[in-house]
């Protein structure tokens, strides 16, 4: 169980940290700008090749990377050759474009993952009623379980998300619905009633439903054509940027518990888990924490890409740079920022697994 959680992190990590930094190192080799290392992980150096300029490695802290461009600090000794090729003598826009390239090398590969698995397929819940609640619109109107609804208002249905969606944008009216029922093909009218219910964030909301939960047994495997699966993966990718930034949102509002943060071994624990029921949902997960890293990278944080980002974009307004003390002490702030997060988030794995230092004391004492 412990073997399969670490090696699902490593292989995870390195997925995502490689398309991020490969995104820096082909956008910064297509500018022009000299690469000098190219790291997966941090720390001392595992194993490495020197290929031209740019020394490829491994490091033995996998929980980042880095790429190391020629002349990303101002205090570089440099020829005049080298001087067209470092990172800081390059336009703005250009050094926006390596930036950026992490972070949209990271939902690419969100989009990439999302694609090949809606063509390899996916489970859709069909309209096969699994249960029907007691005193609902659905109940009065005579449905029962193991009914299958086939129209609504005349429009063919037969994926359950679809016939949710329906109900709750019919703003109460009247629907009529047909269904079969052993093969005997029914009409039935009713008005969906507005309930309270809680998103996924926990808030109380209020849709309209008719009283009716699917069945899982009979869920179908639907595949899309590449087509149709590449903008599936847009869509898919953009939803849960939205979701992920809301959630953000819902965090400094108090609607969210910081305590749901997780760190490398919350992460390492849902890899695992995934990693066991199958491919699929292990590189689905792969796809969220993608799209998670990504947003992650751009928050406005000095060390993040974000921060680089923002300190440019301060530059085409003023139309110079930055003063490099102001930088390198944001850059510093950022770091502390980033550090407090880390410790942060590792203290809520700790709580999850109970290891308290009673408890590790008591492990240790037996």
């Amino acid at each position: 169980m412990l073997g399969v959680s670490i090696i699902s992190l490593i292989v995870l990590l390195g997925v995502l940290i490689f398309a991020h930094e490969f995104g820096h190192f082909l956008v910064a080799k297509y500018s022009g700008v000299g690469v000098l290392k190219f790291s997966l992980g941090f720390g001392p150096r595992l194993i490495g090749k020197k290929v031209g300029e740019t020394e490829y490695l491994i490091s033995m802290i996998p929980l980042g990377g880095y790429v190391k461009l020629l002349g990303e600090s101002h205090d570089e000794e440099l020829s005049a050759e080298d001087e067209k090729r470092s990172f800081l003598k390059q336009p703005v826009s250009k050094r926006i474009a390596i930036v950026a390239a992490g972070p949209i090398f990271n939902f690419l590969l969100a989009i990439l993952i999302f694609t090949i698995v809606y063509m390899t397929g996916v489970p859709a819940l069909t309209t096969y009623i699994g249960g029907v609640q007691e005193g609902s619109p659905a109940f009065e109107a005579g449905i029962k379980e193991g009914d299958v609804i086939v129209a609504i208002n005349g429009q063919e249905i037969s994926r359950w998300e679809k016939l949710a969606e329906d109900i709750s944008k019919s703003g109460g009216k009247e629907i009529h619905i047909s269904l079969k029922r052993n093969e005997q093909l029914l009409e039935v009218s009713l008005k969906p009633r507005l309930l309270k219910t809680q998103n996924i964030f926990g808030e109380e909301i209020a849709s309209y439903k008719m009283g009716v939960s699917p069945s899982s047994q009979y869920a179908v495997t639907e595949r899309m054509n590449p087509f149709m699966a590449f903008w599936t993966g847009i869509k898919q990718t953009w939803f849960i940027s939205k979701l992920t930034v809301l959630s953000v949102v819902k965090i400094f509002e108090g609607v969210i518990s910081p305590k749901t943060l997780g760190g490398p071994i919350l992460i390492a624990q849902i890899a695992g888990t995934q990693a066991r029921e199958g491919i699929i949902p292990f590189v689905f997960f792969m796809a969220l924490l993608s799209i998670n890293l990504a947003i992650l990278n751009l928050f406005p944080i000095p060390i993040l890409d974000g921060g680089h980002l923002l300190f440019f974009f301060i530059e085409i307004i003023t139309g110079k740079e930055i003063n490099i003390k102001w930088r390198e002490t944001a850059q510093q702030i950022g770091f502390v920022i980033l550090v407090i997060l880390m410790v942060f988030v590792f203290i809520m794995d700790i709580e999850r697994l109970n290891l308290s230092f009673e408890n590790i004391n008591k492990i240790f004492s037996r």
